[in-house]
C-alpha cells in the first residue's frame, strides 16, 4: 500500500444555534437542489441538512448530514438544553442502521453533504437569511492511501446483495448524469 502526504482543503459549515430561528430555508434549497432534475421538487426527506426544533423553548439545531457508518454507535448519551432532553443521535451527522434519518428515501442509500459541489459555497448557507450558517474553508496535510484494486468491486458487491442491482445501477447513472 502507498501513502502520499497532499494539502487538502477542508470545507465545513459552522452553526450558531443562537441565530437560527427555525425557518427551515437550508432543508427547502437542499432538497430542491438535489432533486432529479435539480429543481424539480421539493422532498424534505431528501435534504442533507435538518432542523432539530423545540419551538415552545424557541431552540433550532440545524445538523447536516456526515458519512456512513456501518454499525450503530455506542453512545447513547443524553443532553438538557433550555430543560429538554434530547438523546445522542438528534445531533449526529451521520447515516447509521438504527435510523432513518439522512437516508435517500427511495432506495434507502445514505446521504452525505457534498457542500453543494459546483456551487462556489452550500446553498443552504447563501439562503440562511439570518446567519446562523457560515461557510469556512481550511487547509489540512493529510496521508492518503491510494485504494487497493478490488476496494471498490467489494463495495459494489454488498450493495448489490443488499438492495439488488437495478437499484445499484440506477443510482450509478444519476451520479453519473449529475458529475456530467
Amino acid at each position: 500500500m502507498t501513502t502520499n502526504k497532499k494539502i487538502k482543503t477542508i470545507k465545513s459549515i459552522k452553526i450558531d444555534i443562537d441565530k437560527c430561528n427555525g425557518c427551515r430555508a437550508c432543508e427547502v434549497i437542499c432538497s430542491a437542489f438535489h432533486a432529479m432534475p435539480k429543481y424539480s421538487s421539493n422532498n424534505p426527506a431528501r435534504s442533507r441538512i435538518r432542523v432539530t426544533r423545540e419551538p415552545i423553548r424557541d431552540v433550532y439545531v440545524p445538523v447536516y448530514a456526515g458519512d456512513y457508518v456501518v454499525a450503530e454507535c455506542a453512545g447513547r448519551d443524553k443532553y438538557i438544553i433550555d430543560g429538554k432532553e434530547y438523546d445522542e443521535c438528534t445531533f449526529c451527522r451521520a447515516s447509521c442502521p438504527s435510523r432513518d434519518l439522512f437516508k435517500e428515501p427511495d432506495s434507502g442509500l445514505p446521504l452525505k453533504c457534498d457542500m453543494c459541489e459546483g456551487e462556489d459555497e452550500p446553498l443552504c448557507v447563501k439562503w440562511c437569511m439570518v446567519d446562523a450558517l457560515t461557510y469556512e474553508e481550511r487547509e489540512e496535510e493529510i496521508i492518503e492511501e491510494e485504494v487497493t484494486p478490488g476496494e471498490v468491486e467489494t463495495g459494489l458487491e454488498a450493495l448489490v446483495n443488499k438492495h439488488g442491482i437495478d437499484k445499484v445501477a440506477d443510482i450509478v447513472a444519476q451520479i453519473s448524469k449529475s458529475k456530467g
